[in-house]
């Protein structure tokens, strides 16, 4: 043991050299070579929970098998078993603080979490971190394994653990949609395309839509993340197996399946599977589906909020800050603005991940770690801005039922609804007077004897402008 400049250290080697690794980090060598090459954001392996239990799934199944075909003395398989169990329990998470993007096609996360299970092994065993001829990061933790097989397995299982989370704050987003929409249901409005006047429906057919296209996304998400329970566990280097024992890959993605309790299945062609990133492209694409849709929906929460005198304001959207520092009395849609931004930023992530799914080159794919990384972030991110958009601006919005009652009946869009009953020619007449006069179609077509106002009330009524209706009213003239 030596004194280092921030403490006591131990000394550690590999190919390149000696370094002196903190006295009581369980990590080792290869992790502080790792934090020394990649300085490069603030994107850490201990930032993504999800992704540590990726590779404590991993790294406990593997020794479940390799203690089968007796590569492991017992041992050192309770021990390394003992200490995954503490990950997956949310311990020594802290020992996982290299950077997300890195060189290396994840060398350097694959053996931070080797060293890590190897030396709080050696603690289970009774010996000092470090001593690694009775627990090996390399020999032991990574026996039958390469970096190209039990990282992407460890991606695979952390996006698949959080797509569970990520599909809950989904559903309670949607079912504020849905709460609004009953809220809304006796609320007509005009409706609008391609930014103009169109025909009347009601908010709270607006508020459904918006659940329903989201809801919509709930089974392209499920099947995009099954596509990860398919790993390459056994593949080693290239797919070949090289290192691994006859057997080893069957047992342990059995053992994988078991301790998760997820359909995991062993891909067919493990030399195809080792170069193979499409499943991380079909994750983030149904990431970016769902975030195309969120845009539309926080533009159009933006534009039914805007005004308040001067806009559409049909709603009344939670205020949640000063809008300015200049202009008193403003508020803006800050909440759906920033939902935008999390749209946008998950369609550039899913740029990134497209871009290094085809960058693969020969029998590997090293550009997993930023794939990985923009995958998890997306995901992160979604959900913050699901449950910022729910709490702090759906669940508190109002309609602005006079405004929007007023937008009605001062609109020229009502004719659509009385062009069956008075006739095209009819309502062209009164749309284009309308128009030159400002007068409203209402007042027009009762001006012109057209219908009686009875009869035109009944067509104007919500229940009968809002969906397919058989009405036996004639026009007076």
């Amino acid at each position: 043991m030596e004194k280092g400049f921030f403490g006591k250290t131990r000394v550690e080697s590999d190919l390149i050299g000696e370094l002196q690794v903190p006295a009581d980090a369980l990590y080792g060598v290869q992790t502080l070579r790792g934090l020394e090459n990649f300085p490069i954001s603030k994107f850490k392996l201990n930032d993504y929970p999800a992704f540590i239990r990726g590779l404590a799934y991993t790294k406990m199944a593997a020794a479940m098998a390799n203690y089968d075909l007796g590569l492991l003395t017992e041992e050192q398989f309770h021990a390394i078993k003992q200490a995954c169990q503490e990950i997956l329990d949310g311990k020594h998470h802290d020992m996982f603080p290299v950077d997300m993007i890195q060189g290396g096609a994840g060398t350097t996360t694959n053996m931070n979490a080797n060293e890590v299970i190897a030396n709080r092994a050696l603690q289970i065993m009774g010996h000092q971190l470090g001593e690694y001829k009775y627990c090996s990061p390399n020999d032991h933790v990574n026996c039958s394994q390469s970096t190209n097989d039990a990282y992407p397995t460890a991606i695979h299982l952390g996006l698949y653990e959080i797509h569970f989370e990520y599909i809950k704050h989904f559903e309670e987003l949607i079912a504020s949609f849905r709460n609004k929409a009953d809220e809304f249901k006796d609320v007509l409005k005009m409706g609008r395309t391609q930014l103009e006047d169109a025909v009347p429906m009601t908010l709270g057919q607006t508020f459904g839509a918006f659940a329903k296209i989201l809801e919509d996304e709930i089974k392209n998400l499920q099947q995009a993340a099954s596509e990860l329970l398919i790993v390459n566990m056994g593949a080693t280097a290239i797919g070949t197996g090289i290192c691994s024992e006859p057997g080893y890959a069957i047992k342990c993605t059995q053992y994988l399946k078991e301790i998760t309790g997820w359909d995991i299945q062993l891909a067919e062609d493990l030399v195809a599977a080792t170069s193979d990133t499409s499943s991380m492209v079909g994750f983030s694409s149904a990431l970016r589906r769902i975030a195309t849709k969120m845009n539309k929906i926080s533009n159009d929460l933006r534009l039914l909020g805007s005004g308040p005198r001067c806009g559409l304001h049909e709603l009344d959207l939670p205020a949640r800050q000063p809008g300015s520092s200049i202009m008193p009395g403003k508020v803006n849609p800050v909440i759906p603005e920033v939902m935008n931004q999390i749209s946008y930023k998950v369609i550039g992530n899913d740029l990134c991940v497209a871009m290094c799914n085809e960058a693969a080159q020969m029998e590997l794919n090293a550009m997993e770690p930023v794939m990985a990384q923009c995958c998890f972030e997306s995901a992160e991110i979604m959900m913050n801005g699901f449950d910022v958009l729910r709490k702090y601006c759906i669940e508190g919005i109002k309609a602005d039922k006079k405004h929007c009652n007023e937008n009605i009946k001062n609109s020229i869009g009502i004719v659509t609804a009385l062009n069956p009953v008075i006739g095209y020619k009819n309502s062209t007449k009164i749309a284009k007077e309308a128009l030159e006069t400002g007068k409203s179609v209402y007042d027009l077509v009762l001006e012109h004897g057209i219908l009686t106002q009875e009869d035109l009330d009944t067509i104007l009524s919500p229940e009968n402008m809002i969906k397919p209706v058989k009405l036996n009213i004639k026009p007076l003239k």
